[in-house]
């Protein structure tokens, strides 16, 4: 016996809210808001060159565009349109090959351990350049080891170098207690090179004269005063072994800069960096601090050199941001607006080239 039928069942859609930049989608639209207030969504963060998605960071970025999940559709634009190193996306063959071969560096020749050390820094102009830029140093130290174990880092050696990759210093550093361990495999350093090497002091004090331009240590303003842009990897670990201290403003640490760290915000080595982004090997053998010191130069410079377009959104330094709205007002806002407001929770390294550094 057959059944009446009732009228057919229409299927409820909820609205669903997508975020601007990394196009998650959320039932309510309080869940966006507090996902975007996480996020720190703004024009600093990677981006795809195809589908216009933000990501945390650029080992996010390039799981997208050749990782084992990533979006098809990008994925093969970049295979043939985009360069490894940098991710962006070509037009057209031509273009990319001049590109390429600009993109990928060769590694900087090492100065080896024949080098004598530097008395005096070598001079350099100004501490900023005629675009009223920040000029930058870049520094390396190589450690030896302290300690009954010899587990404890004492720094044994220091370069730096200008943003032309000349060496304006360069040191053996007299360790402050008995090396129980040269680590010559990998510093080349003996007994013999350290037995004339300069006191720790010296060559803070030095150090700090080429950072100040010049002014004499009793007059150096440590509170936060004008200065050049340290560059290194793992700064803070050298700064301590040398006893010596700079305003965090000042500072660009490719250990710690986020958009080139893991995912988990673990940092990646400066070999990894080095290979990745700049396209050589580095740390092969015996590690050479002006090798090193001239890799993270060059990453800060690559990095520094990414035209985010800042008038087009505004300042992300400005006032503003999500404390800055009722709850109320935040919920009438549409998700572009929403992500107008938002703001980057690092300092990204493009403004360096449009502003001497304030703290």
């Amino acid at each position: 016996m057959a059944t009446e039928q009732g009228p057919p069942k229409t299927r409820t859609t909820s609205t669903r809210h997508k975020c601007p930049a990394c196009y998650k989608q959320f039932k309510r639209k309080d869940h966006l808001i507090e996902h975007m207030k996480m996020s720190y969504h703004s024009i600093h963060q990677p981006k795809c060159a195809v589908c216009q998605k933000h990501c945390k960071s650029f080992e996010s970025l390039r799981e997208h565009l050749t990782g084992p999940l990533a979006k098809e559709n990008c994925a093969m634009v970049f295979s043939d349109q985009g360069c490894n190193l940098c991710m962006q996306i070509f037009d057209d063959p031509d273009s990319l090959s001049k590109h390429k071969e600009a993109c990928s560096l060769s590694a900087p020749v090492p100065l080896g351990t024949s080098i004598p050390c530097a008395e005096s820094p070598k001079k350099i102009s100004g501490l900023v350049d005629k675009n009223g830029t920040a000029r930058a140093v870049a520094i390396d130290c190589e450690m030896v080891g302290g300690g009954s174990d010899g587990s404890l880092d004492l720094c044994a050696r220091v370069c730096l170098v200008d943003e032309d990759e000349n060496v304006i210093f360069h040191a053996y550093v007299q360790p402050q207690i008995p090396v129980a361990n040269y680590r010559s495999e990998v510093t080349g350093l003996t007994e013999e090179r350290l037995k004339d090497a300069m006191a720790v002091n010296e060559v803070r004090d030095k150090i700090l004269e080429i950072l100040y331009n010049g002014e004499s240590v009793g007059r150096l303003r440590l509170d936060g005063g004008k200065g050049r842009l340290l560059v290194g990897h793992g700064l803070e670990h050298d700064l301590n072994c040398l006893r010596m201290s700079y305003p965090d403003h000042m500072l660009r640490d490719t250990a710690k800069y986020r958009p080139l760290m893991k995912t988990n915000l673990v940092s990646h080595s400066l070999k990894y960096l080095t290979k990745t982004y700049l396209g050589y090997d580095i740390q092969s053998g015996v590690h050479d601090p002006y090798e090193d010191s001239v890799s993270v130069m060059r990453l800060y410079k690559r990095f520094r050199c990414q035209n985010h377009q800042v008038e087009e959104i505004g300042n992300q330094d400005s006032p503003g941001g999500f404390d800055s709205y009722k709850s109320k007002e935040l919920e009438k806002m549409s998700s572009s607006e929403l992500y107008e407001i938002s703001r980057s929770n690092y300092k990204c390294w493009c403004q360096d080239s449009r502003q001497i550094m304030q703290p």
